[in-house]
């Protein structure tokens, strides 16, 4: 096993510039999660770790070994990519034995370790088929056996469950977590999935445009995200904002005067900014009370369409002042429907608030 540490790492293809002074440690055992949008650099950075691209500066350790220059076969990784990349032509336990092969080890230990992992992912009666053979969750199992029988200090995976079916990705997570518990082994895993990345993880790196805007466990980023874009990345449905202007503050409560026109409170500390200020006032979908009656801090909206989903409803409204459709997760029994007025509630102290630059104001729950 092995720990990671980065220090002002940075990664260009000419003139640009991908990642700019990456500062990162991940702990030995850990399951660290990298995950952002689509040309965040967050592969990038996987593929610098495995030493499939060459830092351009800063520094990389492994496990206290400065790996800048060190060839990927000498890096104690093992990597699992999002195409299975098996060889059709091989059995199951040749493709898990090839890079074992390889390296030269004998057959009695290459069959041991082979077992063994064929054992961990419940495989042991695939052995000798062929990758055509196989289901795509078979394949991405056979997959990481091949990572497994190597026994790196470090694994790395790239969306390796972008390929599967919805009902198989859950299936897949389930393993990986099992997968991490028994090993305790180090693991970096990249996705654009938050769910995947908010299921799976001990903490998460979050990336935009080749910076980490937050690290933390998933429920640190969900509950007290540094700015609007964690905020909004993660959770499903995203999170409500609303744009307003700062009435009056103190250091445990906000007045906010919303564009919609409504007064709100919240319960953070926004005393460092000006009365007038511009802010924008965020609240989760399941934190917005949706009802037919008059409440306390609310705002009011039209229902534009309300999905019914057995268990829960989600309420899709316009509100004055807002760009976005606002969304209620509210009880499957809700009476309200398209085209009803809805009065929506914000509990003060599950509200989040952001200053002109989007950065979170620390609330007091």
């Amino acid at each position: 096993m092995a720990d990671l540490h980065f220090k002002a790492l940075r990664k260009s293809f000419d003139q640009t510039e991908i990642l700019h002074g990456i500062d990162l440690d991940v702990a030995d055992g850990e399951f660290m999660v990298f995950v952002g949008p689509s040309g965040c650099g967050k592969s990038t950075m996987l593929r610098c770790i495995a030493g499939l691209e060459e830092i351009t500066s800063g520094e990389l350790h492994i496990g206290g070994q400065r790996v800048n220059d060190i060839p990927p076969s000498k890096r104690s990784i093992a990597m699992v990519f999002q195409s299975y990349a098996l060889y059709p032509h091989m059995s199951v336990a040749k493709n898990m034995a090839f890079g074992l092969k390889l390296a030269g080890m004998n057959q009695s230990e290459i069959d041991t370790a082979v077992q063994r992992a064929a054992q961990i992912l419940k495989i042991e009666p695939l052995l000798a088929r062929k990758p055509k053979d196989l289901s795509g969750g078979q394949r991405q199992r056979v997959a990481i056996g091949r990572a497994i029988v190597r026994k790196p200090g470090v694994f790395l995976f790239d969306e390796p469950l972008s390929n599967l079916d919805a009902a198989l990705r859950v299936q897949m997570r389930v393993e990986l977590a099992r997968l991490h518990r028994e090993l305790q082994t180090t693991m970096v895993y990249v996705t654009h999935d938050q769910v995947e990345a908010m299921t799976l993880a001990s903490r998460i790196a979050v990336f935009h445009a080749g910076v980490i805007e937050q690290v933390g466990t998933p429920m640190q980023l969900y509950h007290q995200p540094a700015n609007l874009f964690v905020a909004g990345f993660i959770g499903s449905p995203t999170m409500n904002f609303m744009p307003g202007k700062l009435e009056s503050a103190t250091a445990e409560r906000a007045e906010v005067r919303l564009d919609s026109g409504h007064l709100v409170t919240a319960h953070v500390d926004a005393s460092r900014l000006q009365r007038g200020a511009a802010v924008t006032l965020g609240v989760r979908p399941e934190h917005l009370q949706a009802s037919t009656q008059a409440g306390d801090n609310e705002v009011r909206g039209t229902v534009q369409a309300a999905e019914h989903l057995g268990d829960v409803t989600y309420l899709y409204l316009q509100v004055a002042g807002v760009p976005q459709t606002v969304v209620s997760r509210t009880d499957p029994e809700n009476p309200l429907n398209s085209g009803d007025t809805a009065h929506l509630v914000l509990p003060p102290h599950r509200c989040h608030l952001f200053d002109a630059q989007g950065l979170a104001l620390p609330r007091r729950t």
